[in-house]
């Protein structure tokens, strides 16, 4: 399996070492390049063959929300995620109206990070689980509901667990963990959740978990 190519941008140095830090401990992830604003970043995209992008909102010279803009502009296939301290609604949304494949904050564990990362350069989405709600009131508001509205009597016991743990924004590490369960286990329990509510994605079914009012364990 070839690595997943990253490029972060962020106008802190310290988070730029830290998440490159992090990441190195992923045999499957390379950081190849890093810069410290938005006009940076573009530069570093146009030049690198880059899978995914890392992308800070607030940055000198040019922000992260027409970093974001522009990179679109420039390749419509381009996989970036947001990693921000802003945990509203109007950002959130901005960004994924631009095209943003993955929203994550910054105070989020290595492992979700990774997990994103590697759902995002597989074709997926990925937005913390903990601001699903703001999504759910985003499509209520819009009128642009999930198709799915079945499929919850179809879980098991298990599953069911699984999924209100996606909900509350726990990654399959912290999952295999909680319920003393192999992390591939997990794995094939998200598989089945997914395909049973058919949806495509964690963030959809963190989105689910929300709608359904599907309960804490």
């Amino acid at each position: 399996m070839s690595n997943i190519k990253i490029a972060i941008a962020d106008d802190h140095s310290l988070m730029r070492e830290g998440l490159s830090r992090i990441l190195e401990f992923e045999d499957d992830i390379t950081v190849v390049g890093t810069a410290k604003d938005g006009l940076e970043a573009l530069e570093l995209y146009k030049k690198m063959d880059i899978d995914v992008v890392l992308l800070d909102i607030n940055m000198p010279n040019m922000n992260g929300i027409e970093t974001l803009r522009k990179i679109r502009d420039m390749d419509s296939s381009a996989k970036v995620i947001i990693l921000t301290v802003h945990d509203g609604r109007e950002y959130l949304v901005e960004s994924l109206n631009l095209g943003a494949n993955g929203y994550m904050l910054k105070d989020s564990d290595s492992s979700s990070l990774v997990e994103a990362i590697k759902a995002v350069n597989q074709g997926g989405s990925y937005v913390h689980p903990n601001l699903a709600g703001e999504l759910v009131r985003e499509i209520s508001k819009t009128g642009n509901g999930e198709k799915a509205k079945k499929g919850l009597e179809s879980l098991t016991k298990r599953e069911y667990e699984v999924l209100s743990l996606i909900a509350d924004g726990l990654s399959n590490k912290e999952i295999s963990q909680k319920l003393i369960i192999s992390e591939k286990t997990v794995k094939n329990h998200v598989s089945s959740i997914l395909r049973k509510l058919e949806i495509s994605d964690r963030t959809q079914a963190a989105i689910y978990a929300y709608k359904h009012n599907v309960k804490k364990i």
